[in-house]
């Protein structure tokens, strides 16, 4: 996630500042790539998503409630599938993962990437074909290798060298040949959160380029003629916008993919250059398409494989956030309003609305953890109130339960009123929790003038179910 300063606001002109804080908003506009593609404002002023009103799914689901656009995420799986016609598209399901969200990248024709045994088990029981998965994870247990093997897997992408041996022995009872990709640490400091960005050297993933484990990793599986190495795998960080970082990467995985033809004879097939690409959470983020992403990916693939003097080696690329981020936004409602003065002589009118709604960190963790930036609007009904300055915050005993730090919303909202939050759909039921024992919202999915459940509500049953004292 790249630093906003706090007035990367929906609808600012300018820089942050008194003109900043002074400058007309809309505030019952919305910008349109910061929501599904299937929301509008209805003829009553409330937002409607696939031809449904959000006061209704709020009147029969509840909130705090994600509620997913389905036709706008099956939509991006095909703009990523035509942009990259010749390489594998593998959904990295860490974004957010379910057994319905599973079978519609499968309807898709996606491949799906997993991290751990759970995402493994949602996979299978969800029925994705063992063969499009791929298993990474810098931890794999022997017990979460054995079940990827057994169920046959496509691709393993190794991590360590421990992983490497415990593989190759789990291959060797077994009298089988899995195939692996060798992840790379290709030293690029991507334009990221530092906890985001997977490819500089002093961080945990893969094996370093620089310090010769990389080729090492390379070279012992193929004289150790036990798993069969398919290719380089590289990543470099999470919602980037930028694509010098990956010319970066490529360059230097290519190189080593020459210094493996060089070494052993050996033209590895296949490339990954993982995903991490951006969506916008702000009007100040401009994130490319996929054909544009698809178009640079390509030109700097074939451009240092000429320069390598290598057959161009087929891609496979790892989009999450960006088919699953926008399509999805979470719907709360207030429940207090609070204005509290900014200025130095604490005038109410230069202050700002804390406006408190029924969720907050144990929905979304991503503001607190990353200073992640996030648009809100007025939900149920439009305005003519003026814009204040306002902090959508959460109901957890922590000042830094924030969900979105800076907004402009009317100046008449009020306890009841729902706020909708888009750019929700990405690591924020994944990384949901319970804590202050909150339980965690559904996911209800909507299409074609249709809801349905696909995550239930939990419960303060299910919240007691496992307390066995």
């Amino acid at each position: 996630m790249r630093a906003h300063e706090a007035g990367a606001l929906h609808g600012e002109i300018g820089t942050r500042g008194p003109a900043w804080l002074r400058t007309p908003v809309d505030v019952n506009a919305l910008v349109p790539q910061l929501w599904p593609r299937n929301v509008a404002r209805g003829p009553g002023g409330a937002l409607t998503v696939a031809g449904l009103d959000v006061r209704d799914l709020a009147a029969e689901y509840g909130t705090p409630a994600y509620v997913l656009d389905e036709d706008d995420l099956r939509e991006r799986c095909r703009e990523f599938r035509a942009a990259f016609p010749d390489a594998d598209v593998y959904y990295a399901g860490k974004a957010f993962l379910c057994r319905a969200v599973v079978r519609m990248i499968a309807e898709e024709g996606m491949f799906l990437d997993v991290c751990t045994g759970g995402e493994l088990a949602t996979a299978l029981s969800a029925g994705m074909e063992p063969a499009r998965i791929g298993f990474h994870g810098n931890n794999k247990s022997v017990a979460e290798l054995t079940r990827a093997v057994d169920a046959g897997v496509g691709r393993i992408i190794v991590d360590s060298f421990t992983e490497i041996d415990r593989l190759s022995e789990l291959a060797r009872e077994r009298g089988v040949r899995p195939k692996v990709l060798v992840r790379v640490t290709v030293g690029v400091e991507a334009h990221t959160h530092e906890f985001i960005a997977t490819a500089h050297e002093d961080q945990k993933f893969g094996f370093s380029l620089a310090g010769g484990a990389a080729a090492a990793a390379a070279f012992k599986i193929l004289d150790e003629d036990v798993l069969e190495l398919r290719g380089l795998h590289s990543h470099i960080g999470s919602q980037i916008f930028d694509a010098s970082g990956f010319e970066v990467s490529a360059r230097r995985v290519l190189a080593l993919q020459s210094q493996i033809r060089d070494a052993r004879g050996v033209e590895l097939p296949e490339l990954d250059l993982g995903g991490g690409f951006g969506i916008a959470y702000t009007t100040q983020d401009d994130p490319a398409s996929p054909h544009d992403l698809a178009k640079r990916l390509r030109k700097i693939v074939d451009g240092e494989c000429a320069a390598e003097n290598l057959a161009v080696p087929h891609l496979s690329v790892e989009p999450g956030r960006a088919i699953v981020g926008p399509a999805v936004f979470t719907l709360y409602q207030a429940g207090t309003v609070k204005s509290v003065p900014l200025g130095a002589g604490g005038d109410a009118a230069d202050g700002r609305a804390y406006v408190s709604v029924d969720g907050g960190m144990s929905d979304n963790i991503r503001t607190a953890l990353y200073d992640a930036s996030y648009s809100a609007t007025l939900a149920n009904r439009t305005s003519t109130a003026q814009p204040m300055l306002a902090r959508v915050v959460g109901k957890h005993c922590e000042s830094g339960d924030i969900v979105v730090k800076d907004e402009f919303l009317p100046a008449d909202v009020q306890p009841g009123d729902l706020v909708a939050v888009p750019g929700t759909g990405a690591y924020c039921r994944s990384m949901a929790s319970n804590y202050n024992h909150v339980p965690r919202p559904p996911v209800v999915a909507v299409r074609e003038g249709r809801s349905r459940l696909i995550v239930r509500r939990e419960t303060e049953d299910d919240l007691l179910a496992l307390d066995v004292g």
